[in-house]
């Protein structure tokens, strides 16, 4: 995608440290993210209400998320850095910042201060706490990677799958599954249905043998799987009758559920915690990360964060936004009670280091 090299003749005031400076700002920018109910979600809370404070930007998406590592690595390669903010997962910003391809922050110099009930101001760091996972990592939201199933499929005399384990068990759920193109959770519920403890998973997963162990119990069910890539591919694809049950993230569900009323149910057991945020590309120019800073200072203060909540069941990253997101939305959210009864905690640093090398064997195995 080609930016515009126009540049703004106004004056940008932009906060650095208490300290108000006037900077050109670029007119356009490229956004990175996932597309569907998500990216949705993201345009509604942030990029019209920010477009409309500043009618004289363009902001355009490219839905490349999935592929981000290996595209930006491609484009520093050719040094041609064509995208201004990257909506990625933590592991990946953690991979991204280790290879100098993502801008470290700092963020309570970046980011607007919280905004607590009583009034009182929170450090960005503070706010944010334990989800900052890097120095690169500017955290939006928590979700969960889980499954759903189509309810009207469910087998007569059977009970509804409420279980991870039941995507293995065909005989009781005949049916197509969903499940996307890459080891990661995939090989998690492998292990965990193969018996294997679940603090013990990260450790076997490092061995040989365990990813052996793993990629074999997945052989159990790939004839019957559907593999996807996009995040709106299951929710199209149970929409479809495609596939009985299949792997997503929540609020795709969400979407299918309470918005389309499609005959679909939630399976909360085993859901994979994960966290989605920005990173700003190493390198861009300074007109460009002019405007990135801008926007994301905007676009992750408290009240931005509540507003996205409206319209996807994903968890604000700031504290401060909790209080904010609507009554009727908690029940829907991956950190309600009711919902997060058996979870799994995604290890980050694992995947950052092994990602690579997994990566490249699962791929072979798909191609078997």
């Amino acid at each position: 995608m080609t930016l515009s090299k126009t540049l703004l003749a106004t004056t940008a005031l932009t906060v650095a440290g208490g300290a108000v400076a006037a900077q050109e700002m670029a007119d356009s920018m490229t956004l990175v993210s996932w597309g569907g109910a998500y990216q949705s979600s993201q345009q509604q809370a942030y990029v019209e209400p920010y477009i409309e404070n500043n009618p004289e930007v363009s902001a355009t998406w490219d839905e490349s998320s999935n592929e981000a590592v290996a595209k930006l690595r491609a484009m520093n390669e050719a040094g041609n850095i064509t995208w201004d903010l990257v909506d990625v997962v933590a592991s990946d910003a953690i991979r991204l910042c280790d290879e100098g391809l993502a801008m470290e922050v700092d963020h309570d110099e970046l980011l607007a201060p919280g905004e607590a009930e009583d009034g009182s101001e929170v450090d960005p760091s503070d706010d944010f706490g334990d989800l900052i996972v890097s120095d690169c990592y500017i955290p939006q939201i928590v979700y969960s990677t889980t499954f759903g199933y189509r309810t009207d499929m469910v087998p007569e005399g059977a009970d509804a799958p409420d279980e991870i384990c039941d995507v293995w068990d065909l005989e009781t759920y005949p049916g197509k599954r969903a499940l996307e193109k890459r080891p990661i959770n995939n090989m998690e519920w492998a292990l965990l249905c193969d018996g294997v403890a679940k603090d013990e998973i990260y450790d076997v997963l490092a061995t040989d043998e365990g990813q052996d162990q793993a990629l074999a119990k997945l052989d159990e069910i790939k004839d019957d799987v559907i593999w996807w890539s996009a995040g709106a591919d299951t929710p199209q694809l149970l929409a479809d009758g495609e596939v009985f049950m299949g792997s997503t993230y929540n609020g795709r569900l969400y979407s299918v559920i309470e918005e389309q009323d499609q005959p679909v149910g939630m399976m909360w057991d085993a859901q994979v915690f994960d966290l989605d945020g920005w990173i700003i590309p190493e390198g861009l120019p300074e007109d460009r990360l002019a405007r990135v800073k801008d926007f994301v200072r905007f676009a992750t203060d408290t009240q931005r964060l509540a507003d996205q909540a409206e319209y996807i069941s994903y968890g604000p990253a700031r504290e401060t936004s909790a209080p904010l997101v609507p009554e009727d939305m908690k029940q829907h959210m991956p950190t309600d009670p009711e919902n997060s009864e058996n979870t799994f905690l995604y290890n980050y640093e694992f995947w950052a280091d092994y990602r690579d090398d997994i990566d490249a064997k699962f791929q072979s195995w798909l191609a078997q």
